[in-house]
């Protein structure tokens, strides 16, 4: 929904062969898998359970351990449950749910949109050589909201009068809040990060 072909046209940059598919079954050839997607996130799911993507979804990436990457809504849909309008499941592949921002003061506004550099806590992944805070292009009402237990899967956060999970990485899935194929430099490098990383895992 929405940047399909901003995510396509920035992997092409990189020299990749890249499929946009609506067919479930494409996902089983792949060497990695990138969801990315804007707007409700039941809007997304059901799009996704009407598509048969579901159940594919969890084969390849939690039982074959096929690398994936999640933007924005992608991402979003990693968590247990969304409470945007209603409540809605997630994958449930990291403990969490997703909420609406609330920011400290209001000269934050909802929705979060621009550009905001981020914290990295863990700087190998998706964050090798790009430095402390790296920069990169937001817009989202809703976030991931941790729970305690998954700390150790977040690899960036950001400030927007509330402390935000930017990113997050669990063994080969990967998740990111921003969006890389809008952000210019740190976003191609950071989507290079990937691909490599992807292709260690497929060649491993």
């Amino acid at each position: 929904m929405g940047n399909l072909r901003y995510v396509a046209n920035a992997f092409v940059a990189l020299g990749q062969e890249v499929m946009v598919t609506s067919n479930p079954n494409d996902l089983r050839s792949a060497s990695a898998i990138i969801l990315p997607g804007v707007g409700a996130f039941s809007d997304g799911k059901r799009n996704l359970e009407k598509l048969g993507f579901i159940e594919i979804l969890n084969e390849e990436v939690i039982e074959k351990g096929k690398p994936y990457l999640g933007i924005c809504l992608g991402m979003q849909f990693l968590a247990q449950e969304s409470y945007e309008n209603g409540c809605h499941k997630g994958f449930g592949w990291i403990n969490g749910n997703v909420k609406r921002i609330k920011p400290c003061e209001s000269k934050y506004k909802v929705p979060h949109m621009g550009w905001n550099n981020v914290q990295v806590q863990r700087k190998d992944g998706l964050f090798v050589g790009l430095g402390e805070g790296p920069v990169f292009y937001f817009v989202h009402s809703y976030c991931l909201d941790i729970e305690e237990s998954s700390f150790n899967y977040v690899t960036s956060t950001c400030w927007h009068g509330v402390r935000i999970t930017a990113s997050v990485q669990k063994e080969n899935i990967f998740g990111v809040q921003f969006h890389p194929e809008k952000s210019q430099g740190a976003g191609l490098k950071l989507l290079k990060n990937f691909v490599d990383t992807a292709s260690g895992a497929t060649n491993a």
